[in-house]
């Protein structure tokens, strides 16, 4: 650990004289904190970053954007199908797949001020989006014979509460020994025109968390890649904690993934309007990447093609099949995940002590993103999901367009009513119903589960 005189030079040599001059003159309590955190900051890094635009990308010519080669709802083979699920239920029952959740996020947005994932969700039995998540993870180790382990990544802003409310519920079911929670790295703010860091106490620099492609980074630092290893992990099933319909370790996209020797594959939903707020998965210059919806142009977001459907429609959800060999690669490579920058009104204090909240933004905020791995991985692989299966995120608060708690939950009963309907009971659209993980992943299993009792097939909530 460098001594403060060292860490003073550091900062001096970095350009970040502000910060120098204020370490060498507070006082000793001060000056500890701030060099425990100013310890985890790459020092050296700061000037390539805070120099210059955005430094991940150099501009898009959209124009030359094609859409992905991909497995289309519209084109799937049903024998090509049973044998990707048979390979998934093969990866599943030899203990080679592991779950990561991104659950880093809290529900301010929702009026919720905890961790996104204690949400409650469940419409009728009013679960959280992790005791879902969790229970669909107990209930396919369970079918499978294996332990499916889960690696939880947290923000600082989550990390505790999140702890200590899975303790509180015995983690839903899940083995202690396959829970393995880590939190993602924290990146300063810098000042927009002096590109000094910024405090946000006299003690405490301004920090937010690093993106979801801080993950890689964490993995590492956490010793979950390691854990992996060590475990035979080959494949993980990569998901966010808002998608209370994400299929958790599901077979089919982890044989197909597996099936085409793909290093990342990704689940797009068929985006209908340019406007949805989805980024897109397109080719570009022979590589596979994602485009933010904010970054793509109107003109090429309205395209169209003979059919009249969009061009540009793979619409990202944010789940991925990754191979743990690949993270292992790309882990080893400086720079695999490029940062973005995002400008933002960030509050601080001055080095005199002052309270600022600017009305503007003010500050560089550093982000690195999971999509970045796919233009670097071998064989990247597009699969489309039907997105009344797959797909109901809640990030806005009931009254918003889309993306509400109430959408969440009448797409979950939808679910449930399906099966019930595929199991041949008479099921009114109204009907709020509700299946437990626990009880039945899927149709099947739900035709065994009335078979053996068939008063369940009355019940609003059909549990374990």
């Amino acid at each position: 650990m460098a001594s403060q005189q060292e860490l003073i030079d550091q900062l001096n040599a970095a350009g970040q004289t502000e910060m120098a001059q204020y370490l060498a003159v507070c006082d000793e309590g001060t000056a500890a904190k701030l060099a425990s955190q100013l310890q985890q900051v790459d020092l050296q890094e700061l000037p390539e970053l805070t120099s210059g635009g955005d430094n991940a990308e150099s501009p898009r010519d959209y124009t030359k954007l094609h859409p992905p080669k991909a497995v289309r709802l519209k084109d799937q083979n049903s024998a090509k199908l049973a044998e990707a699920r048979e390979v998934g239920e093969k990866l599943l029952s030899e203990g080679k797949v592991a779950a990561l959740l991104v659950a880093g996020g809290q529900g301010s947005r929702l009026g919720f001020e905890h961790p996104k994932g204690m949400f409650p969700i469940g419409p009728v039995s009013g679960k959280t989006l992790f005791q879902i998540h969790l229970e669909k993870i107990v209930a396919r180790s369970r079918r499978y014979g294996k332990p499916i382990p889960l690696y939880l990544m947290t923000s600082p802003a989550t990390h505790e509460e999140t702890i200590e409310f899975l303790e509180q519920h015995d983690r839903f079911g899940l083995p202690k020994e396959d829970l393995h929670i880590f939190c993602q790295g924290t990146m300063p703010a810098i000042d927009l025109e002096t590109k000094q860091l910024l405090l946000a106490e006299p003690d405490a620099l301004a920090l937010s968390p690093d993106g979801h492609g801080g993950m890689l980074d964490a993995l590492v630092k956490s010793g979950c890649l390691s854990d992996m290893k060590q475990r035979g992990i080959e494949q993980i099933y990569y998901f966010q904690v808002d998608n209370p319909l994400a299929d958790v370790g599901e077979p089919e996209f982890l044989g197909l993934h597996h099936l085409a020797e793909s290093e990342m594959s990704t689940q797009v939903v068929s985006k209908k309007l340019p406007e949805e707020k989805l980024g897109i998965l397109a080719e570009l210059d022979g590589q596979l990447q994602l485009v933010e919806y904010s970054e793509l142009p109107a003109e090429q977001a309205a395209e169209t093609i003979e059919d009249g459907t969009l061009k540009h429609w793979a619409g990202n959800i944010a789940v991925h099949g990754v191979k743990t060999s690949f993270l292992e690669r790309m882990s080893t490579l400086a720079g695999s995940l490029p940062w973005h920058k995002a400008i933002k009104k960030v509050p601080f204090v001055s080095p005199a002590g002052d309270v600022v909240s600017p009305t503007e933004p003010n500050a560089i905020k550093f982000e690195r993103f999971i999509f970045d791995l796919l233009p670097q991985a071998n064989a990247p692989m597009v699969v489309e999901v039907d997105p009344a299966q797959r797909f109901a995120p809640v990030k806005n608060a009931d009254g918003a367009p889309s993306d509400t708690p109430q959408a969440a939950k009448e797409a979950l009963c939808a679910v449930y009513r399906g099966w019930l309907t595929e199991c041949g009971v008479d099921c009114p659209a109204n009907r709020q119903v509700e299946i437990s993980p626990l009880a039945a992943l899927d149709a099947g299993q739900l035709k065994a589960k009335l078979a053996a009792q068939p008063e369940l097939a009355q019940a609003n909530l059909i549990e374990a």
